[in-house]
């Protein structure tokens, strides 16, 4: 190692998985993360807005990542996880198949998507990060949440 490790802007990033695929999104937009809950149904949401839970006092909506990226839907394991997002004035709950762990990455590892056709969530990606043999996407949260 050289001296130049100090420099290096890093960013911290939780890594979640998705099917077979995993994601990543800056801990500094992420508030907790939660087991799933009991989740009460709202009516006329899209789809993918699975309804809200009451996450200590405040009503939040919880978003399946899954059916947002259009990805088959499974049955919630005891490795489920809602990670709760804070985005300006809102906070959302994302389900996700597993929360794996925290990552701090260098930014120049931080590639630009690579333009990948026919992938549906290609519009919500901002970057992709290749660390030993793992690729992680990096995503827009913003563009996520959009329309909620």
């Amino acid at each position: 190692m050289n001296g130049m490790t100090e420099t290096m802007e890093e960013l911290k990033l939780i890594v979640f998985q998705l099917v077979d695929k995993e994601y990543a999104i800056p801990v500094n937009q992420v508030r907790s993360i939660e087991k799933l809950e009991h989740i009460t149904r709202v009516p006329s949401t899209p789809s993918y807005v699975k309804g809200v839970i009451n996450l200590r006092g405040l009503v939040t909506p919880i978003i399946d990542l899954r059916s947002r990226f259009d990805l088959t839907s499974t049955a919630s394991t005891d490795n489920t996880r809602v990670i709760i997002v804070g985005l300006e004035d809102k906070e959302v709950g994302l389900i996700v198949d597993a929360a794996n762990d925290v990552l701090d990455v260098p930014k120049e590892m931080i590639e630009p998507s690579p333009e990948v056709v026919g992938i549906v969530e290609a519009e919500y990606i901002a970057g992709v990060v290749k660390q030993n043999k793992r690729l992680l996407i990096l995503l827009h949260l913003d563009k996520i949440l959009q329309s909620i």
